[in-house]
């Protein structure tokens, strides 16, 4: 079967995991923990392949492993997701930096065909993106390491039989990348009900294992990060964006067309086509970050100098999916509410894409590291002056005209959580022009899309100056409303 699978061109295979992920359509596909035995088709189809090495039976494709989450995406967000769990989170960490006895041990099972499952271990109760709060510790034992702590929020908590957990020493400051089976002590003790993305079991997981040296990645020799490890899961979002809002601009212009409001079409009045627009702005966006992500990045390489580049695409692919959802939701009226609707995906999308801006890294987060980026490398420049030469934006800066006076000030950390935005909104604009150029794709695609990004950065502008008015406060804290500080308010009453 596998060398079948390896015989094939890229668009074969493609087709070919086309054709079995459209039978988990969301619009009929059950909203529940994806079975082994359902699983078991797309891994026969050859889901895992891409990130595998030749050595291993593997086809060994950055290009393959974009198609494939896009493609997943389309039939089945949470799909999507599903994929890039397994492969970029799980899979790909080991094939990049693991040792050959350890890869040896663990890859080959995964080419067999079995619904085999993978997973990362990272985030913590009370702990978060901190990993100096984690409280699950390794420490040398004779032979190898032993891991004890607990663990939540990971997908396939509960499936998945594979896992590479995150650990700090115990007894000094040092992190620790392991490799885990389950049956060695990886215990679910509590599922999660999440409001979306149903497809995957979330959970809290309590872990006292030990495993033997090789399964440890040495990070530290590599140079690797705990950063290190979400590069790639985190672009792959462009691609599920990709292929989730090429069905939702679809199918939001199939239902307005088909909806009767009066005598005329839904889609013929003036704030639905609005509506549209946006979303299929934002396809458009989603679509050419996915082209740089497929054509300029390679995920299994090394990732690190696309850092703002990764943090850029991540933050405006998921923005732009909840956004285009809450569009063609609020388009089917209260049959977008309705999940199962026969006429509409719109209350599932929307469920399934609200957590896609704390998801693998919580955007705010990712926004200011982006600006902190920016302002470590301007040289002493402003930081509009920067931008304007920065090979990421400087094409937008170019064409947009627009006045970045408003990020020269000093920037707090609440200044830069807006800057960040700002200057994703910038790469964005960059991406959809390159994009447009090298696919010769309509002006009637590419312009509406700059301008929606136009707007987005004026609407960063809008906030800034909304911070001037010292609504957060002398203290940098927001009062709750009705609290009274006794100090006269920054903001006028009425006339």
């Amino acid at each position: 079967m596998t060398d079948d699978l390896l015989s094939l061109s890229t668009d074969e295979f493609i087709a070919g995991i086309d054709a079995v992920a459209s039978k988990f359509d969301s619009a009929a596909y059950p909203q529940q923990y994806l079975p082994a035995e359902d699983w078991a088709l797309l891994v026969r189809a050859g889901i895992l392949l891409p990130t595998l090495p030749a050595r291993y039976g593997g086809r060994d494709s950055h290009v393959e492993m974009c198609r494939a989450v896009e493609t997943a995406a389309e039939w089945n967000l949470a799909l999507g997701v599903y994929v890039i769990v397994n492969t970029a989170l799980a899979l790909l960490p080991v094939v990049k930096w693991a040792g050959e006895e350890a890869k040896a041990e663990m890859l080959p099972p995964f080419t067999s065909g079995d619904p085999l499952m993978a997973g990362l271990a990272a985030t913590e109760p009370g702990a978060g993106s901190a990993l100096s709060a984690m409280t699950t510790v390794f420490e040398e034992v004779d032979g190898g390491y032993r891991i004890r702590g607990r663990k939540h929020w990971q997908a396939l908590s509960s499936s998945a039989h594979w896992w590479l957990v995150v650990a700090k020493h115990a007894h000094r400051r040092e992190y620790g990348y392991f490799i885990v089976r389950r049956d060695e002590g990886f215990r679910t003790v509590q599922l999660y009900e999440a409001l979306g993305l149903k497809l995957l079991d979330y959970g809290v997981n309590d872990i006292d294992v030990t495993v033997p040296r090789h399964r440890r990645i040495d990070a530290e020799e590599m140079g690797v990060t705990s950063v290190d490890l979400f590069l790639a899961s985190r672009s792959l979002l462009a691609a599920a964006g990709a292929g989730f809002l090429r069905r939702i601009s679809r199918e939001a212009h199939a239902y307005a067309d088909g909806r009767r409001i009066g005598r005329k079409q839904q889609s013929r009045i003036g704030f639905v086509r609005y509506r549209l627009a946006a979303i299929d702005a934002s396809a458009t966006i989603c679509e050419a970050l996915s082209h740089y992500l497929r054509t300029e990045l390679d995920i299994k390489g090394d990732m690190a100098p696309a850092f703002p580049a990764v943090q850029a695409l991540k933050t405006v692919a998921t923005e732009r999916i909840v956004r285009a959802a809450q569009n063609y939701q609020q388009l089917s009226g209260g049959e977008g509410y309705r999940c199962g609707s026969p006429t509409n995906i719109a209350g599932q999308a929307f469920l399934d894409s609200r957590v896609f801006t704390v998801f693998d890294g919580n955007n705010d987060m990712l926004s200011q590291q982006l600006a902190a980026h920016c302002l470590t490398r301007r040289g002493g420049r402003p930081l509009s002056e920067f931008l304007a030469g920065w090979p990421l934006t400087a094409p937008a800066v170019d064409t947009l005209k627009t006045d970045l006076g408003f990020l020269d000030g000093p920037l707090d950390q609440s200044h830069q959580v807006l800057a960040g935005r700002a200057i994703g909104y910038l790469f964005a604009v960059t991406r959809v022009l390159k994009w447009a150029e090298e696919t010769g794709a309509a002006p009637g695609r590419l312009w509406p899309a700059v301008e929606f990004l136009r707007h987005d950065i004026a609407g960063v502008a809008a906030e800034f100056r909304l911070m001037a008015t010292g609504i957060i406060g002398d203290e940098g804290l927001a009062e709750p409303v009705g609290a009274g500080s006794g100090r006269p308010s920054p903001f006028p009453g009425p006339a």
